[in-house]
């Protein structure tokens, strides 16, 4: 399992979960990744996180690191279907690796191959995905 994140100029981190994803492996990863994302991509300190209602997401913990970080989070309406932009960029991704020539023989080249494919998507895949002209950045 992978976490990752986008905005219109390009793709975040890509962090590889090697256990089962729970509030505190969730908070961590946000803790390590998300606002290093976001200063990669250059979003500043004004930007609005989107994620589904998915249980560890809506952990209170989760949500206390949200308000002492100051991190606005879009509202998800519930038991909505996942409409996240992001489940397009995991199909593209997908694709991607698809298409390679080199099989991977563990899990240790498939981390590689996805770290690899992933900082390779284009602005425009994530721009596009944004609802956003990708000429206009």
């Amino acid at each position: 399992m992978v976490w990752g994140c986008f905005a219109k100029k390009g793709v975040g981190d890509l962090v590889h979960i090697p256990t089962t994803m729970d509030k505190a492996v969730y908070e961590d990863i946000l803790k390590n990744h998300l606002k290093k994302s976001a200063r990669k991509l250059r979003m500043g300190s004004n930007f609005v996180f989107q994620q589904d209602n998915d249980p560890k997401h809506t952990a209170k913990t989760v949500q206390e690191w949200f308000r002492k970080n100051k991190v606005t989070k879009m509202d998800w309406p519930a038991q909505s279907p996942d409409l996240n932009p992001i489940e397009n960029l995991w199909s593209e991704l997908s694709r991607r690796v698809a298409r390679r020539d080199r099989v991977p023989k563990n899990s240790k080249e498939l981390i590689e191959i996805l770290q690899e494919e992933w900082s390779a998507i284009p602005k425009e895949t994530t721009a596009k995905l944004s609802g956003i002209n990708a000429t206009a950045y």
